[in-house]
């Protein structure tokens, strides 16, 4: 079930470039879309705990950030941390990852950017919060190489320094922000994370844009659909589900199943944007699924190695 909530997650999220490419296409500022994609999804949320108050409790289960070696977290300080997670976190991502896409192509960006799954790996192995098998070895090498195939098969690519830089600090921002997750996701319901890292967020960048005289949303109507459908498919659903995923997979594993992500992306601007996948494409979105295969079967003998003999 955590593969497949990761899954789902990574398809929300692959759909956001192409809602944001046709929201661009109505006149939608980058600045508009981040201030109105995270101010929607968090009063979204919100509404969704007025009406459902029972997903405010998280489940029972064991607090893994409790486990030897983690500090104890107080629940003021664990509310506190969700937030800044969108306040820094998240909004510092967002930004980082549309300045880059102003100066360099979307598929070099995006390659630079995948390389957070292998930071949060290491990372997470570093810190004792996931061991190291030759099966998530296997899954990483095959995830990373496929979405390196399935990037670099679109084509050429144009190489700006700083726009490299400035995608690597988006990948860094995004480890720390899936580390940082790890040790409260535990303790809230996935809504209640979701709609606090979504404030967050959002009171961050609209401070920032009435710092620097706000955002221009005189576009089309057309782009406010799509900006409803970044809003609700690729933040609240993505956020929900990859949340719930990473609570039952782990940080590794959870980054490792993001990398189906670009295999959606391109799929759907085949459909959608009618581009074309070359051969090269297709071989790297193999190689992805291939990896969730293993990590599917790496999942479930563990699951078989933890019940009892009768």
């Amino acid at each position: 079930m955590g593969a497949a909530l990761c899954l789902l997650s990574a398809t929300c999220f692959g759909a956001m470039a192409i809602f944001g490419k046709l929201a661009y296409d109505a006149g939608v500022s980058p600045g508009a879309l981040l201030l109105v994609r995270f101010a929607l999804a968090a009063v979204l949320l919100g509404a969704v705990l007025l009406v459902r108050p029972g997903l405010r409790r998280p489940e029972s289960a064991p607090h893994r950030g409790d486990a030897p070696g983690r500090p104890r977290l107080t629940h003021g300080r664990v509310l506190a941390i969700a937030v800044g997670m969108g306040a820094i976190g998240y909004a510092t991502q967002a930004g980082l990852f549309f300045s880059a896409l102003q100066l360099m192509d979307a598929s070099l960006l995006s390659l630079i950017f995948y390389t957070y799954p292998v930071l949060v790996t290491v990372v997470a192995v570093l810190l004792g919060r996931d061991r190291f098998t030759p099966a998530r070895g296997a899954a990483l090498v095959a995830a990373s190489g496929g979405t390196l195939l399935v990037l670099l098969g679109a084509g050429g690519v144009s190489f700006h320094p700083l726009g490299a830089l400035l995608a690597f600090g988006c990948a860094i921002t995004y480890t720390g922000y899936i580390l940082v997750a790890d040790t409260v996701v535990h303790r809230l319901a996935p809504v209640v994370l979701s709609a606090l890292v979504m404030t967050g967020a959002a009171g961050t960048l609209g401070a920032r844009a009435l710092l620097t005289g706000g955002v221009d949303l005189d576009f089309r109507a057309s782009g406010w659909w799509w900006l409803i459908c970044i809003a609700v498919v690729s933040t609240v659903v993505a956020m929900l589900t990859f949340f719930a995923g990473l609570k039952r997979t782990g940080p590794s594993t959870a980054a490792i199943l993001s990398t189906f992500e670009p295999v959606v992306t391109s799929t759907l601007a085949v459909s959608v944007l009618g581009e074309a996948l070359t051969p090269t494409q297709l071989a790297g979105g193999a190689l992805v699924l291939s990896s969730v295969a293993v990590l599917q079967l790496r999942g479930r003998q563990e699951t078989c190695h933890q019940i009892p003999a009768r």
